[in-house]
């Protein structure tokens, strides 16, 4: 083995490992400690784990073992199972990206936008179907890569796994239905989701901004309950100086004065809930800035691999499709700790 192949074959094995451990750690964090606990956001991110651990297992092992043997050795059936797992796996976890970012643009704008209104993707249901919808698109793409693949002998005892086709029409059929279809169409929709996320973020962050910048706005609704409370409490005052107060008078505004001094000496309470409002509020927006960063390294990711796949189409490269998958084994071994670090998971303990 050459020192090139070598050190390309350790980055591979390094990739390998990172996306073992990354997605294990995600799927483990994510998954619910009882049936009720279970949510649209878990079931994506364990989807997501799940789709990228068929690559790092399927894929990635045979092909870093493949690289340091220096050929395919794991035989033609397992040839066939190399590729309708790429292409499975890769699929699935494009959709399943698509649905988390389309998940985090409604809650952003149910929360940021109408106080908290229902998201249309909470219902479990509607994410179960659009889950089962996407692993059979994703299925009916990868099964020709089980069949109509083959060994072949570069030089010597060298054999590659790759995709053979009846001829090159039904070739480039199938790779323009597949790349519109299972690519260029979900990454379309994560780059809109990721713009509208982004352009919500900036609203918000605007709003808050001219919040703080005119304190006087601010201040007068702290004190419009005092305002409020001390023109009720007026009559009462009134009444006492007119004549003589009866005992059960007596006793109603001592009771009304010992809640204002109650409410006077726990001024917490009243601001307990907009305290939790606004730190939920700052959870989903960091976990959407998350969002936004794993959509970033899809976009770059899959763009890439889709101009590459279109010029192996026009020419073809065994250098492009090698590139192609690296971009893909890099993609699922740095999206799970983009997403750890978004929803605070990045530690050995869960949080109860």
């Amino acid at each position: 083995m050459d020192a090139d192949e070598l050190i390309e074959s350790i980055i591979r094995a390094l990739m390998f490992i990172a996306g073992i451990l990354g997605n294990n750690w995600l799927a483990i964090t994510s998954l619910p400690k009882r049936r009720s606990d279970i949510r649209t956001n878990e079931i994506l991110l364990v989807n997501l784990a799940v789709s990228n651990l068929i690559t790092n297992c399927l894929v990635d092992a045979p092909d870093t073992m493949a690289d340091f043997a220096g050929r395919w050795f794991l035989g033609a059936t397992f040839c066939g199972i190399f590729r309708f797992s790429a292409d499975l796996s890769e699929t699935s976890s494009l959709f399943t990206t698509l649905f988390i970012c389309a998940f985090w643009h409604q809650k952003l704008v149910g929360s940021l936008k109408r106080g908290g209104a229902p998201v249309q993707l909470e219902n479990l249901r509607l994410v179960g179907c659009l889950l089962a919808g996407s692993w059979t698109l994703s299925t009916v793409f990868s099964i020709p890569h089980f069949f109509f693949v083959s060994l072949e002998g570069t030089n010597g005892s060298h054999e590659d796994c790759v995709d053979v086709f009846p001829d090159a029409l039904s070739s480039q059929i199938y790779d323009i239905f597949f790349l519109v279809l299972a690519n260029a169409l979900p990454v379309a929709g994560i780059m809109v989701a990721s713009v509208q996320i982004v352009v919500t973020l900036l609203q918000n962050q605007k709003r808050i901004r001219s919040r703080s910048s005119d304190p006087a706005k601010g201040a007068i609704k702290e004190n419009h309950p005092e305002r409020s409370v001390s023109s009720v409490s007026v009559p009462d005052h009134c009444k006492d100086l007119k004549g003589p107060s009866s005992p059960a008078h007596s006793g109603k505004t001592g009771h009304k004065a010992d809640s204002g001094v109650e409410a006077q000496a726990n001024p917490s309470r009243p601001s307990q809930m907009p305290s939790k409002q606004s730190t939920s509020a700052h959870s989903q927006v960091r976990a959407a800035k998350s969002v936004v960063a794993v959509a970033t390294v899809v976009l770059i990711c899959w763009v890439t691999h889709l101009l590459l796949r279109i010029s192996n189409n026009i020419q073809t490269s065994s250098l492009m499709m090698e590139l192609a998958s690296y971009i893909g084994a890099s993609y699922t071994c740095i999206i799970p700790y983009i997403f750890l670090h978004g929803l605070k998971k990045l530690s050995c303990c869960r949080k109860s």
